[in-house]
């Protein structure tokens, strides 16, 4: 169980509309939008910040191009007036943003971390921000990922590329936890 302290933020990643592409295979936890909409509701509702952030691609062919309706965020997420949107061309948000200089203001903060997806943007801001000194969650049923192909060229299915990233960040960069660990 985590207690969330007044200054604890959440930070959902790349929750945009380009994950509903039919080409990135098949995908875990089909309810991850639910629970971060939640998360979402609850941080608002307590007064906590909440930040958004979105990934915009160098690829100006990419649909994760700003200009496409498949950048825009999914309408469960949506950021309201008022809420920090961050904008990366990297896979962790804090590469050439002010993620970094927005928290350490928040003064040790919880940083509660939830999107899209487990293994690239979530992973990559995770540990950066373990790295950094911040008191850093992953809020595991927030987050889903999509099948992998490995090196031979064999599926990895979405639950094991998952698994193993959560597992490989856990109590080192983050502690990865559950929703419903937090009180």
């Amino acid at each position: 169980m985590v207690k969330l302290e007044k200054n604890a933020v959440l930070v959902v990643i790349d929750v945009q509309k380009a994950w509903i592409n039919p080409n990135f295979g098949r995908r875990n936890n089909p309810n991850a939008e639910k629970v971060i909409s939640k998360l979402i509701n609850e941080f608002r509702g307590s007064g906590r910040t909440v930040i958004h952030v979105r990934h915009d691609s160098m690829n100006p062919d990419s649909i994760f191009k700003v200009g496409k309706e498949t950048f825009e965020f999914k309408d469960e997420v949506k950021p309201v007036k008022g809420e920090m949107v961050i904008t990366k061309h990297a896979n962790s948000a804090f590469i050439g943003t002010d993620l970094e200089s927005t928290l350490r203001k928040m003064r040790d903060p919880q940083v509660f971390y939830a999107g899209l997806v487990t293994d690239h943007c979530v992973s990559a801001t995770a540990r950066m921000s373990g790295n950094l000194g911040f008191r850093s969650y992953v809020i595991e049923d927030a987050c889903a990922t999509f099948e992998r192909k490995d090196f031979n060229g064999d599926k990895i299915p979405p639950e094991d590329v998952h698994r193993v990233n959560l597992a490989s960040i856990d109590g080192e960069f983050a502690d990865v936890i559950k929703s419903n660990d937090l009180y």
